[in-house]
């Protein structure tokens, strides 16, 4: 059963770590009897099971293995999205600039879920995560204890089809060790997720690793979405971002997204004609790709 997280924080052990020789913070949620050197062993055999936090004096990550960096959050501008492919989700304002109810699907270090509460004044603001140690470390993070934004801890496999038509802007960010959670890769979990968007609304999806590994979702998406699907580039990473439409006709004529992005560039602290670039970058490499013979 779903339920709402609590927000109190739970006190962390601090294990001895070191990052290309210089010394970190890595806190793990161990009770405090727990064996440190034991402890950041298993971190680094790749055998821990649980997320733990790196913090170098300014970043604080979020990990569920030394090889991949779930989230990440400047120590000097807590609110600020400090990976590439965060401020590339935003693509959603392009096309829902006042979204009612944004659901997201992912909690992470509540990079996406803090800008949006910081910066969409009026929107209501549900996250859904499965793992409840991620759940635990929330307050690290600096997420806000507030009831516009409300923490669910339950499977998205479970969560999407329990209602529909209520969601403006869904956002896909839901990954565990190895990658994009496994429950997504179900015909009936897009479906699931096209019938949580009313109408006008857009669903964005993270796609990072090699292509094969993301690319039978990409497919299911453009089923699902009957080909309303734009795939928009992360230069210097390896992240794609989809950006899926609930309804044909919506817009994407170059110029007038241009025209969008300086309008929001005076509303949000990002770069707008950068993402409207990834965008039509994403489209261009993508029209290469299916027109070769």
């Amino acid at each position: 059963m779903s339920r709402q997280a609590q927000s109190a924080r739970r006190p962390l052990l601090e294990l001895p770590g070191s990052v290309s020789g210089e010394p970190v913070k890595v806190r793990v949620l161990e009770p405090e009897q727990g064996d440190p050197v034991w402890l950041y062993e298993q971190i680094l055999n790749g055998r821990y099971s649980r997320p733990f936090i790196i913090d170098d004096g300014e970043t604080r990550q979020l990990l569920f293995g030394l090889d991949f960096i779930q989230s990440s959050m400047r120590l000097d501008d807590p609110f600020a999205l400090d990976f590439a492919y965060t401020r590339k989700m935003m693509a959603f304002l392009l096309f829902a600039p006042d979204p009612g109810h944004v659901l997201m699907i992912g909690l992470g270090g509540g990079s996406l879920a803090k800008f949006c509460h910081r910066h969409l004044s009026r929107t209501r603001l549900t996250v859904v995560e499965v793992d409840p140690d991620v759940i635990a470390l929330r307050g690290e993070f600096d997420v806000p204890d507030d009831a516009r934004l409300a923490i669910v801890q339950a499977d998205a496999a479970d969560y999407l089809p329990a209602a529909e038509g209520d969601t403006d802007v869904l956002l896909l960010d839901g990954f565990d060790a190895k990658g994009i959670a496994p429950a997504f890769l179900d015909r009936g979990f897009y479906r699931a997720a096209r019938r949580r968007l009313r109408a006008g609304g857009v669903l964005v999806a993270n796609f990072a690793g090699p292509r094969k590994h993301w690319s039978r979702h990409l497919a299911l998406l453009g089923e699902t979405f009957a080909g309303r699907v734009q795939l928009g580039t992360v230069p210097g990473g390896d992240n794609h971002i989809a950006v899926a439409f609930a309804d044909a006709g919506c817009s994407l004529d170059w110029g007038q997204l241009e025209e969008r992005a300086g309008t929001l560039a005076d509303r949000f602290p990002l770069d707008f004609s950068a993402i409207v670039r990834s965008l039509r970058e994403g489209a261009e490499l993508r029209w290469v790709k299916t027109s070769r013979p």
